[in-house]
């Protein structure tokens, strides 16, 4: 996450330390997270530290179980959300979310251009942030994201790029921490391609001191930079990430199973290689038995039934893909919340103060933590 100019209390981040996955450092309260998020964009999984990451995991869990207290917490806030690519999830529960939290949403259709064709990213960034209050971009291309973050003065916040997918991720780790509890030593097996949707659940289950562990075809395996970024993430909070060819041997004792489609948005024309390449993959009944016998079904939807997953998982009993589908507006909502510095309407105290566009006058930007793997 990038600080902001308007931030009111501007600190480096710290590197991940190993941390209590349910509660905060010892040198650091739940309340100073939650105040060092304020401000802050939301490209990557990365730029989250262990303690930010279990911070909004609670503090989504907070409003789910009392929305009502939290209704009018961003009164009057604006979000603006331009979406390259067709969205039914992604769309509707960011504009519930901030529609029941007092604020509401504008949407822009880019699918048919763009954005950065028409007008420079600089200059759309210059003219959001003195009319928004944050900005939601759907995007094939990373740099669009983390281009706008760099030039926009409001909080940007990933909600699907070609690299990463922070905001399905986030609510996938909600999903969990509902089912499980605590999610220190559980196993979470990915098969598949290894996407977006790949990249953050690593850098999500090593910053929660999870056992993660990728089976993909060798030509679709995750990006190099993003398996080491999450093995440099795992071996401080005591959990694990690693590749492998066999899907069985990474679905054995499983808590969690994951599949994604084998062919994203934008790679159509490789439909019929991919689902050749990747039918070893496909979670079915013989697959979620070599699973633990509590394990979950988890997709982040759109599926194809017998594709990567039969219907048999997908409608069946273990399936929790609807939990995940709800979490994404309960997810989303703390991530708005903690971004633009909402409060509760009633109750024992303040998430943290919020802001107004004029504390970013006179102060200096920082720059993002992360803007590349180096």
């Amino acid at each position: 996450m990038t600080s902001k100019a308007y931030v009111l209390r501007q600190r480096p981040l710290p590197a991940p330390n190993p941390v209590s996955t349910q509660t905060a450092s010892d040198g650091e309260s739940g309340s100073d997270v939650a105040a060092g998020l304020l401000g802050r964009d939301l490209c990557s999984m990365r730029d989250l530290t262990p303690e930010e990451v279990q911070c909004i995991l609670d503090t989504a869990q907070q409003i789910k179980a009392q929305p009502q207290k939290y209704r009018h917490a961003l009164e009057s806030k604006q979000l603006v959300m331009f979406f390259e690519k067709e969205s039914l999830r992604t769309r509707l529960t960011f504009e519930t979310g901030i529609n029941t939290l007092g604020g509401s949403a504008i949407f822009v259709d880019q699918t048919s251009s763009r954005l950065g064709q028409r007008e420079s990213l600089s200059d759309v960034a210059r003219n959001l942030e003195r009319w928004m209050d944050a900005i939601v971009l759907r995007t094939y291309a990373h740099e669009t994201i983390t281009g706008m973050a760099q030039f926009a003065r409001i909080p940007v916040i990933n909600a699907l790029s070609d690299i990463e997918h922070p905001c399905q991720t986030l609510a996938d780790m909600l999903t969990l921490q509902e089912r499980f509890g605590n999610l220190r030593g559980l196993r979470l097996a990915y098969l598949g391609d290894g996407n977006n949707v790949a990249h953050s659940l690593m850098l999500a289950a090593a910053q929660l001191g999870m056992h993660c562990v990728l089976a993909t075809p060798p030509q679709y395996k995750p990006a190099p930079e993003y398996l080491t970024a999450a093995q440099a993430i795992a071996a401080t909070t005591g959990g694990t990430v690693e590749w492998m060819r066999d899907p069985q041997q990474a679905a054995a004792g499983a808590d969690a199973i994951y599949t994604d489609v084998w062919t994203s948005m934008g790679r159509e024309h490789e439909t019929e290689q991919r689902n050749q390449v990747c039918r070893p993959y496909q979670v079915n009944r013989q697959m979620m038995a070599l699973a633990a016998p509590s394990a979950v079904f988890m997709h982040c939807l759109p599926a194809h039934r017998e594709d990567e997953v039969t219907a048999e998982v997908l409608d069946g009993p273990q399936s929790v893909v609807f939990d995940q589908a709800e979490n994404r507006m309960h997810a989303q909502k703390a991530i708005l919340l903690l971004l633009l510095g909402g409060t509760p309407e009633t109750g024992s105290g303040k998430v943290h103060e919020s802001y107004t566009p004029a504390d970013a006058k006179g102060n200096p930007r920082q720059r993002s933590r992360l803007s590349s793997f180096s």
